[in-house]
């Protein structure tokens, strides 16, 4: 069976064919780095993962990249409102670098306890300010700029195929250009480039470039570090659908107005909200939910993984404490009837790999089957079920298809196994030898290698041992 996603550029189902065979390029958004991220964030980022999972199950080589905005991102899309990370260093007495590189580590922090895999690139605005001063050239060269009260404009009308995502139609765009939000544009749909005058006497960063020293526009920054790592045509762009109509919109214009490439991404992928009975959770209304809430609650991270796991990505899923209680209780039991089904071959688990056979193979491809439909994950639980409650599966079978689908779930179910087993964990190297490590990615992070730094923590973390970074320094502790 082909592998079918929708594409929000359409609105259609289509069978999913990359642009090399066999590879696949991708690029999810990633966060701004100027508070924690609340659970409604941490959806899309699960989504992406399951993706990426799915994908590689399906035999192909993703390179997956996630860009950190710790520059030039305003409370508005449309470039209005305060800048975030000026607003968040200002409020914490913090340079805006501090504040970033704090936030940054407590978004993986939680992307490690959700079990997300860490993307193949991470890669920050600040660190490719290069790349996107030579994208804007590229766009000016070609016609598509103007200046206006010291800053540089993308014009909208000298691009046809504008709010094609979005489904914008053009009298509609007319329409909006007599509400004027940016006194310095033509349409109030045109948008910022590069920021020369700002509304901060003393913008934290900022840049030399050709139309004076300032700093880029928000949607630049994602053209510009995409395609740097996955070259100027890509398979797959994710992100929320609050990304529709401004961000994603103003990347394709960018993008295929630098690059003459059309289409830019061949599909996009966008979840939906998470809301509370309030609507969507957001952190400008305040009173956001973490993780780490939801730890303190008494919940486990994986806890939350599962009850996302529930609702189709596409779909708005209510958030409420009980029904993460219920997500909390069916972990339990997936749990112990795996345990039970360990315990009837002595507690002795089979390694993922290899060949499923008999009955448990029709249950691995329900599941299959499920996820080749546009990632159908409720229906992929329901499989994972199907084959657990088969008396006619032997156990050893019926283990390896769990562990073969937790490849894509990302429950972490072998290694929860095993602890419930009271199997022991295994720490390779004494505490001597990971203070060492630890002191030697702080100073790589002091030197901004932040390269080395995350390459430290991945090679801690494959030893069993999860760093946690807080104000007062760096701890450890045994995963």
């Amino acid at each position: 069976m082909p592998l079918v996603l929708y594409n929000t550029l359409g609105r259609t189902a289509n069978e999913f064919i990359p642009c090399r065979a066999g590879e696949v390029g991708f690029y999810g958004c990633g966060p701004t780095v100027y508070n924690y991220a609340h659970i409604g964030n941490l959806r899309a980022y699960v989504s992406h993962d399951l993706l990426v999972r799915l994908l590689r199950r399906r035999g192909y080589t993703v390179k997956h990249v996630m860009n950190v905005t710790d520059v030039g991102h305003l409370t508005g899309d449309n470039d209005e409102g305060d800048d975030k990370m000026v607003r968040s260093a200002e409020e914490r007495g913090k340079s805006v670098l501090e504040v970033a590189a704090f936030y940054t580590d407590a978004f993986f922090h939680d992307t490690e306890r959700l079990n997300i895999t860490r993307p193949n690139v991470v890669c920050k605005a600040t660190e490719h300010i290069d790349e996107m001063i030579a994208l804007v050239k590229r766009l000016e060269t070609n016609g598509f700029t103007y200046r206006s009260g010291g800053n540089l404009y993308f014009d909208i009308s000298r691009f046809p195929r504008y709010g094609e995502l979005a489904r914008l139609k053009p009298d509609e765009l007319k329409a909006g250009a007599r509400v004027s939000i940016d006194g310095n544009k033509r349409n109030p749909h045109d948008f910022v480039l590069w920021f020369t005058k700002s509304k901060f006497e003393n913008q934290a960063l900022v840049w030399d470039s050709p139309w004076g020293r300032g700093y880029p526009g928000w949607h630049i920054e994602c053209s510009a570090m995409s395609m740097k790592y996955l070259g100027e045509q890509f398979d797959i762009h994710a992100g929320g659908i609050d990304h529709i109509q401004v961000h994603h919109s103003n990347e394709i214009a960018q993008s295929e107005a630098a690059t003459g490439i059309h289409p830019w991404v061949k599909l996009w992928f966008h979840n939906e909200f998470l809301v509370l009975n309030k609507g969507k959770m957001s952190k400008s209304s305040g009173g956001f939910i973490t993780l780490q809430n939801l730890v303190d609650a008494g919940y486990a991270a994986l806890d939350y993984r599962y009850f996302l796991l529930g609702g189709h990505y596409r779909s708005q899923l209510q958030f409420s404490y009980e029904s993460l209680t219920g997500a909390q209780n069916a972990r339990k039991s997936l749990l112990g009837s795996l345990r039970h089904l360990a315990e009837k071959q002595e507690g002795v688990l089979p390694s993922v790999d290899g060949a499923v056979c008999g009955k448990a193979a029709e249950h691995l491809v329900l599941f299959d089957t499920a996820l080749d439909d546009d990632l159908s994950t409720p229906k992929a639980l329901a499989a994972l079920w199907g084959l657990l409650k088969d008396t006619d599966v032997p156990p050893g079978d019926a283990l390896r298809a769990a562990f073969q689908m937790d490849t894509v779930l990302g429950l972490d179910l072998a290694k929860e196994l095993a602890i419930l087993l009271d199997a022991p964990v295994q720490i390779r190297g004494d505490c001597a030898e990971i203070e060492t490590a630890i002191a030697e990615r702080a100073a790589a992070k002091k030197a901004k290698d932040f390269t080395k730094a995350d390459a430290i923590r991945t090679s801690l973390k494959a030893k069993g041992i999860i760093l946690e970074d807080s104000p007062q320094g760096t701890t450890w502790r045994v995963e």
